[in-house]
């Protein structure tokens, strides 16, 4: 399964139960760029048990502001629609799972 790319109408929705982790990137962000195929892998690897999303900051600055997002790649980690971690940078896979793994 594919990221699921989330706006400002269905992302309250989206991580309201269980684990999600959003990326907020840009098209334009190298770091970004670098990042998307390991955001791609993990979906695959969560399906089912997590929500892979990203949120384009350029299409939805509201998001990017309401959570605060200052630098891409930034990545959210959501437990029942509450904030629990979040990633700044480029970081190993590992990062990642360990955060979605002690959540689900």
């Amino acid at each position: 399964m594919a990221t699921i790319h989330l706006t400002k109408d269905g992302f309250d929705k989206a991580i309201s139960s269980g684990t999600a982790m959003v990326d907020f990137w840009a098209s334009w962000c190298g770091p970004c760029k670098m990042l998307s195929p390991v955001i791609e892998d993990l979906a695959g690897r969560y399906e089912g048990r997590a929500l892979v999303g990203k949120v384009n900051v350029d299409d939805e600055p509201e998001l990017a502001a309401r959570f605060g997002v200052m630098s891409i790649p930034t990545v959210l980690f959501f437990k029942d629609g509450k904030e629990i971690d979040r990633k700044v940078g480029v970081m190993p896979a590992d990062s990642y799972t360990a955060v979605l793994d002690a959540n689900l």
